[in-house]
């Protein structure tokens, strides 16, 4: 249908789109200069890394006592409330790629920023207004009691919740996606770097709100759990500052998950029609997308989606990973609830157990920067972070393992009142601290695991289908946290609540935890088989046009050869026999 000539008139077209798009960014940026430049940058990098932390605070402050507002208050089974906090999470990730979508096609960036900042503070506004006023009230020494019907409370709970899910995917799409912190021109073993230490500081940020939170939550001051909203607020003025600036980010446009899916179905049709009256044989299904093969897309966009492709196995056995980590909130969190939480004549908030899953995480970044700054120095071989995720699966299987005999030994204590939320609970007296191996071995598995995925994602995809690349990430990321809710939801129905019951004295949780284990030991072997597909980074790295497209490879020659005639003009070693 096309030929050479065509995809030659595309590639420089591309070219010509790309020059003018560098010189129109050039002459405003010249235009417009009123700090320098590197003031300037530095100014974006705060402002994002601010939105970003409260951002954090806000989603954090919402999970860490979810679970036992919805049983202590809104009367919730402990599986019904375990799936809320799942789906809240999981929505939370999806949230993301649906307004990035928006934003690129149907809505205007900043409009689109000021809706999202409404709904999150509207959300974070709601949840405390369900929670708090609806108790007991001292106003002038009178007594008042202020009460909501359960069936209004729960809407206004499910409402805030969707609310504060959208406020917060527009918040993580358009105000601090990855790409506004400039990894275009990193290796990877710099953005494995980047990768450790972001993560570090969002789960430094996470352990200050598990504990300040969940103590103010759970404690008598539980009115200063306004100081979400108030979060909320913060956030909303430094985004509108950013606005008013110009630094919100304004990604490149080249490709978008319609694309990608677009590109899928094509391909399925074309092979469908010619698996039924032809038999021709292709290197990739995919390219019965291309147009000289009867498709509707182009070259470049068929390999981008062919590059992206071969990242699908990787997202896909990070969905059990993923509802493995989901554990801490929801199975692990309920254990702790149900142990004691008395330590020194102090009641623990359930929420700070928490934080020592966070703790081997922030101990272990230095040192996997030390090994890694090791391993990519050496010239002779290449190197792949899959070893961590193969080690980290490993990790979380046997923290749900451990979790399973941690709550065996759990009923063998006797039972003790303990008193949570103005809730007397009977609960077994091993102290909560018994727990401390499933949350360390989570711990560790997340320190390995985020980086390196997010590393893979970024790093074996061509520059312009890098965000794509995280999005899909994401998306499978939530499906892990929908596909937990389903498990609970599965093994509650399929034994009658045995398996996750309400009371967990009276039920088999460990067997849910060994059923989950051993899931994820089949899913550690059969990412392990796998892993050899991810290894060849160093080889990526050391070429010139690491998967690049043929548009962006042409980019790239003339930008050298543009660099190279500048060095011509400025060097004075070369003679003038010598340039010409």
């Amino acid at each position: 249908k096309t030929g050479m000539p065509d995809a030659a008139m595309q590639e420089k077209g591309f070219v010509n789109h790309m020059a003018d798009k560098e010189q129109r960014a050039g002459g405003s940026s010249r235009a417009g200069k009123q700090l320098p430049e590197g003031e300037k940058k530095l100014h974006e990098a705060v402002c994002v890394l601010l939105v970003e932390l409260c951002e954090r605070f806000t989603f954090f402050g919402i999970v860490c006592n979810m679970i036992l507002f919805c049983t202590a208050r809104l009367g919730y089974p402990s599986h019904q409330a375990a799936m809320v906090n799942m789906c809240f999470v999981g929505t939370s990730m999806l949230t993301p790629v649906l307004v990035g979508w928006l934003a690129e096609y149907l809505v205007e960036r900043t409009k689109l920023v000021c809706i999202c900042m409404f709904l999150h503070f509207l959300g974070t506004a709601l949840l405390p207004v369900v929670s708090f006023p609806f108790e007991d009230v001292h106003i002038d020494r009178r007594h008042i009691l202020l009460t909501l019907p359960k069936r209004e409370q729960k809407i206004v709970f499910y409402f805030a919740l969707l609310t504060a899910s959208l406020g917060i995917g527009g918040i993580r799409a358009i105000v601090c996606p990855l790409s506004a912190y400039s990894l275009e021109d990193c290796g990877p073993k710099e953005l494995l770097s980047f990768f450790n230490w972001f993560h570090w500081l969002v789960n430094l940020n996470s352990a200050v709100v598990f504990v300040s939170i969940s103590y103010i939550q759970q404690s008598v001051a539980r009115n200063l759990g306004f100081l979400i909203p108030f979060v909320s607020g913060l956030m909303a003025m430094i985004t509108i500052h950013m606005v008013r600036g110009e630094m919100i980010y304004k990604p490149k446009t080249d490709s978008s998950l319609l694309t990608i899916f677009g590109v899928i179905f094509s391909a399925l049709k074309m092979c469908c029609v010619r698996h039924r009256y032809l038999s021709t044989a292709m290197p990739s299904w995919l390219d019965h997308a291309k147009e000289h093969h009867g498709g509707h897309y182009s070259e470049t966009q068929v390999e981008g989606t062919k590059s992206l492709a071969r990242l699908f196995p990787l997202f896909a056995f990070q969905i059990l990973y993923r509802t493995c980590i989901m554990q801490i909130p929801s199975g692990y969190y309920l254990q702790t609830m149900n142990s004691n939480l008395h330590f020194g004549g102090f009641v623990l908030p359930v929420a700070a157990m928490n934080v020592i899953s966070i703790v081997p995480l922030l101990i272990l970044v230095p040192i996997l920067e030390c090994v890694n700054s090791w391993l990519f120095s050496s010239k002779d071989t290449g190197h792949s972070p899959t070893i961590y995720i193969v080690v980290g699966h490993l990790s979380a299987a046997l923290s749900v393992m451990a979790a399973g005999f941690s709550e065996i030994h759990r009923k063998h204590f006797p039972q003790v009142e303990q008193t949570l939320s103005e809730e007397l609970l009977l609960v077994s007296s091993m102290p909560c601290f018994h727990l401390a191996p499933q949350y360390v071995l989570l711990g560790v598995a997340e320190a390995l695991v985020t980086p390196s995925c997010s590393l893979l994602s970024f790093w074996l995809v061509p520059e312009r289908m890098r965000g794509i690349s995280m999005h899909f990430l994401a998306l499978f990321n939530g499906a892990g946290c929908f596909m937990g809710a389903l498990i609970v939801q599965t093994a509650h129905a399929g034994t009658q609540g045995s398996w996750f019951p309400h009371l967990l004295h009276e039920g088999k949780l460990e067997r849910f935890f060994f059923f989950l284990a051993s899931l994820m030991m089949v899913n550690t072997l059969g990412f392990w088989a796998i892993a050899h597909r991810y290894n060849n980074l160093h080889e990526d790295c050391t070429n010139g046009f690491r998967g690049s497209l043929p548009g962006e490879k042409l980019l790239k020659h003339e930008k050298a050869i543009k660099h190279y005639n500048s060095v011509q003009e400025s060097s004075p070693l070369l003679s003038p026999v010598e340039k010409t």
